[in-house]
């Protein structure tokens, strides 16, 4: 028996799952796997795309008391992420990742308005880095931060609603290479939430949801640790192989490790 189905939570097959972004009419075709992204930085450092209500004295906002210690959930993210006897590792990431998915896609929804080609155009995680996508011919190209952002959201609900790659039907099993895709996900996803931490985590502070979002981030980190779906230091080199800058909430995981949020290990 499925666990996706065992909990209800079977996804149906009609299309992606609810809640899920709309492809953008002005999107070429999505390529068919956007491999690990890249990274670009700039010639020359630019501000923050949030101007001065992302920042206290040159710090990001989610850096500064009492947001950084905003939070739902008090104590340790352990016993939340840890595998459940009886289950499967492979259901416990895929049920998982379909609630990460669901639950920042509906935040993204919440300050879509804000985020525009205009004042986000390109996919910025921090100062000096813009992540990169990787098209139909295998080349980097920068997008805008909302197009980056439905080409995610797009790619990961269509492999959420493929049955073949998150099988919910009895008798079905996970492919050989579901974890390799599974950890493709979980970069986008990381990805989406760096950005929105950079560019727009005020919109968060103005609709007073900033707790639920760091929650939301903690526990996704720590699973991600938990199941060897994320690397601190490979995260934070993603944008400074050339000396610049590096994806600004890597400062807030550090900062959470030292208010004991986080276990150390997630740095590990």
């Amino acid at each position: 028996m499925s666990f996706f189905n065992s909990i209800g939570r079977s996804m149906g097959r009609s299309g992606r799952p609810k809640g899920s972004s709309q492809r953008s009419p002005t999107s070429p075709d999505l390529p068919q796997f956007p491999g690990g992204g890249g990274f670009s930085q700039f010639s020359q450092p630019q501000q923050q795309q949030t101007g001065a209500l992302g920042q206290t004295n040159g710090k990001p906002l989610y850096l500064c008391n009492p947001f950084v210690r905003s939070a739902l959930i008090k104590g340790s993210f352990k016993t939340i992420v840890v595998l459940p006897k009886y289950v499967d590792q492979r259901e416990w990431v895929a049920v998982n990742l379909f609630d990460f998915f669901n639950n920042l896609n509906q935040f993204y929804g919440v300050i879509t308005e804000f985020c525009t080609v205009q004042n986000n155009p390109t996919m910025s995680a921090g100062i000096g880095l813009d992540y990169t996508w990787v098209d139909q011919n295998r080349k980097q190209v920068k997008l805008p931060a909302p197009q980056y952002i439905d080409y995610v959201m797009t790619w990961v609900g269509g492999l959420l609603s493929d049955e073949a790659t998150f099988p919910t039907k009895a008798a079905r099993d996970f492919p050989p290479t579901f974890m390799v895709t599974a950890k493709h996900i979980y970069k986008q996803l990381l990805r989406v939430f760096a950005h929105i931490y950079h560019a727009q985590f005020q919109w968060l502070l103005h609709l007073c949801c900033e707790g639920h979002f760091n929650s939301l981030f903690a526990h996704f980190i720590a699973f991600g640790r938990e199941f060897d779906l994320f690397e601190f230091d490979e995260f934070k080199q993603s944008g400074n192989s050339s000396g610049g800058g590096y994806p600004g909430v890597c400062d807030l995981i550090v900062a959470w490790v030292q208010l004991g949020v986080l276990d150390e290990g997630v740095l590990r």
